[in-house]
């Protein structure tokens, strides 16, 4: 099966990475169709009609010719299975990208979590590779930024916390007899000038991503039970799409390294309060689109929330 996203992002995972759609102006139909599918089949890998899905989407702004174009690419990389009943096409999540997008929604919430106990130490990566070998290079760096890594100089990069095992062997493949690991604390060196391993990132740049996400979003909470029908669904799809991109812009840094009041609770808990708040208004008009093109409904539309991106899911029902 082809992945269901494109490498820009993608969820580091232990195993085989889930990845999320390329980050991009504006959000891609295909996105769109993946989101809408999971926020309300996840749990069942419930079959929508394809008249639903493009409905949906076109509620989204997708116009009909580049829903059906999304849900056919999806189809053909094995991110939908497609059936038919007579004349009817119906489309679900397929089993291996619902799995990827179960354990990418627990990366997300539990990532954004607060932080563990720091000890004070760093984890650093260095690495020598020659200028031609960029490709590889490349696919490190990619490799270590997904991981939490940052640069502190060009082939010296630094995270907080340690590196599991699965990664190590990872990093290992990709810079072969080239790359070194190590972890300790940073030594203060008097009067000698040196850069503080937190300058690696740009927290003030982080910061301002929480703050955007702050004031697009907070003036909706004391309004959430007025907002109903294809509203409710375009707020959930638009919410989760910017929160989603936080695992990777923001490595976790240890509380003690960031300024006060960092943001991150206050967005996580923000996020919550709109995707679950919109929930069972969302479900309502999802179910009533699903209805307008299926008698009866399939069984198994149900709201995911972020209680189940959390605890992961385990299909309900049959699912062959």
């Amino acid at each position: 099966m082809a992945s269901p996203f494109d490498i820009e992002e993608i969820y580091p995972d232990e195993g085989p990475a889930p990845r999320l759609p390329r980050r991009q102006a504006g959000t891609s139909p295909q996105s769109v169709a993946v989101t809408l599918l999971t926020d309300y089949t996840l749990r069942t890998r419930a079959a929508l009609p394809s008249a639903a899905i493009v409905a949906l989407l076109g509620e989204a702004g997708v116009t009909s010719a580049g829903a059906r174009t999304a849900i056919s690419r999806l189809a053909r990389r094995g991110v939908l299975e497609g059936a038919r009943q007579g004349r009817n096409s119906f489309y679900r999540l397929s089993r291996a990208a619902a799995a990827d997008l179960s354990a990418g929604g627990n990366w997300i919430t539990a990532s954004t979590a607060e932080t563990q106990a720091w000890d004070g130490c760093w984890t650093i990566v260095a690495f020598s590779l020659p200028q031609d070998h960029g490709t590889q290079r490349r696919a490190l760096r990619g490799q270590l930024r997904w991981l939490g890594f940052a640069p502190l100089y060009d082939g010296l990069w630094i995270s907080p916390y340690e590196l599991a095992g699965p990664a190590r062997a990872r990093l290992a493949q990709l810079a072969l007899g080239a790359v070194t690991v190590f972890r300790g604390r940073q030594d203060a060196l008097g009067a000698i000038g040196q850069r503080a391993p937190v300058d690696a990132w740009d927290v003030d740049a982080i910061s301002g991503h929480y703050e955007a996400f702050l004031r697009r979003w907070t003036p909706l909470v004391s309004r959430l039970g007025s907002v109903d029908g294809a509203a409710a669904v375009r707020a959930r799809t638009e919410v989760m799409d910017t929160y989603r991109r936080f695992p990777t812009l923001d490595p976790r840094l240890p509380l003690e390294l960031l300024p006060a009041g960092w943001p991150r609770r206050a967005a996580r808990d923000l996020f919550a309060a709109v995707y679950d708040g919109l929930a069972e208004a969302a479900e309502t008009h999802v179910r009533a689109v699903v209805a307008r093109f299926a008698d009866p409904v399939p069984p198994g539309i149900r709201a995911h929330t972020t209680a189940d991106m959390l605890a992961g899911v385990r299909e309900e029902g049959p699912c062959a």
